[in-house]
């Protein structure tokens, strides 16, 4: 049996157990390759697990982990996702693992971490596009797993998530439930913010008593910045005292959002710091609040770390991330993604310094019920009853 191995007594020694991790970049930029490696890295340090990850590429954190080259297919296209799921389902079999927890879609696994949406739905009415032979591909392969995942779990990031698969399939296999991602506390929680606020807003000439809203996002057109600009103009003249900034960050047409700032009159209150990868933190700690206005984001792991930065979110009905947001608690939900009526009321509302602060605290109690240790303690359990399910069958 894996996970054992007999001694001269015709006995079993506890050996263990073989888990496979499935992800195509591991440890590089991206939500899901993020919650892999954050997890993986985690449960490695538990010596009752032999982690072995499967990937096309990784940067490797831990000489705990066992890495296993997944060749890539460029061309045909189509030809890669069919490929890399056989070759899982190929390589694992061969090694005979206790549990194959994917976060990618393949032809079999007892858990699956679904990061995103059901891909007909995602090319459809996201991209509203044909799907081409690529998106074929991937489809069957979902539909694979989806069709004989009767044993399997699956673990959908938000409940617009797991709302996306039930419209897709109607009666889900096997077991679902929602595992959202997790965050590094400490890391958005520790920099003094007054040292950010002096520094941050000093590099960008805003004022140390100006109410300041945060954007980061890479997408500035699927992240909604249009409709956080325009609920900006009516936010500043509702509540004009408190000098409403907006500070984006992240990469994007700047100079199209630049010109909507300036038709609206407020150029001036609208600062583009591009992308910023070492020191984000000290961005959030020296803003007020937090803005996603996303057409659709199956999470939004910004909110999180805003979150756990102490600051109040602003967030459309289409992010992930709403799960965790208290209407009026540690933030608002947005009727509708380009609502900028309710949306400059939300900021309004937030130009009150002790709403601001009342509402930052809670949302750090919200973060912090989300750290990626207590994260990793929950994937630990979920492991443990699916091994002990698999041994009982």
């Amino acid at each position: 049996m894996p996970g054992q191995q007999t001694t001269n007594h015709g006995h079993y020694r506890n050996m263990p157990r073989k888990i496979a991790v499935v992800v195509p970049k591991y440890g590089l930029v991206g939500g899901g390759e993020r919650f892999a490696s954050e997890i993986t890295e985690r449960l490695a340090c538990n010596e009752a697990y032999d982690i072995h990850v499967f990937a096309n590429r990784w940067v490797a954190s831990s000489d705990r982990v066992t890495f296993h080259k997944v060749p890539k297919v460029g061309f045909p296209r189509f030809l890669g996702p069919l490929f890399f799921a056989w070759f899982v389902r190929w390589k694992t079999g061969r090694m005979g693992f206790d549990l194959v927890h994917s976060h990618h879609w393949i032809f079999r696994a007892d858990i699956y971490s679904a990061h995103g949406v059901p891909h007909a739905g995602w090319v459809r009415d996201v991209r509203k596009r044909r799907p081409s032979l690529y998106d074929r591909a991937v489809i069957a392969v979902e539909r694979k797993l989806m069709r004989d995942g009767a044993n399997s779990r699956f673990l959908p990031v938000s409940t617009l998530a797991m709302q996306a698969f039930r419209q897709e399939y109607g009666e889900l296999p096997g077991q679902w439930q929602v595992v959202h991602p997790g965050v590094e506390v400490a890391r958005f929680a520790t920099p003094d913010r007054t040292a950010c606020r002096a520094e941050i807003r000093g590099r960008y000439g805003i004022g140390p008593t100006d109410m300041l809203l945060l954007f980061v996002g890479m997408n500035f057109e699927v992240k909604g910045l249009d409709t956080i600009i325009l609920a900006l103009a009516k936010a500043r003249a509702l509540a004009s005292e408190a000098n409403i900034h907006l500070l984006v960050v992240g990469r994007g047409d700047e100079a199209k959002y630049r010109r909507l700032a300036q038709s609206l009159g407020i150029g001036e209150a609208v600062t583009f710091a591009g992308t910023q990868v070492a020191g984000l933190e000290r961005y959030y700690r020296a803003a007020d609040a937090f803005v996603l206005f996303s057409r659709y984001d199956t999470f939004g792991m910004v909110v999180l770390e805003a979150m756990a930065a102490g600051l109040p979110v602003i967030v459309s009905p289409n992010v992930g991330a709403k799960d965790l947001v208290e209407e009026g608690c540690n933030g608002y939900i947005l009727p509708a993604p380009q609502d900028v009526e309710a949306a400059a009321a939300s900021m309004a509302e937030l130009a009150d310094a002790e709403r601001r602060t009342r509402m930052g605290e809670s949302a750090s109690q919200t973060a912090a019920e989300h750290d990626w240790k207590r994260l990793a303690e929950n994937m630990e359990q979920l492991y443990r009853e699916t091994l002990s399910r698999k041994s009982g069958a």
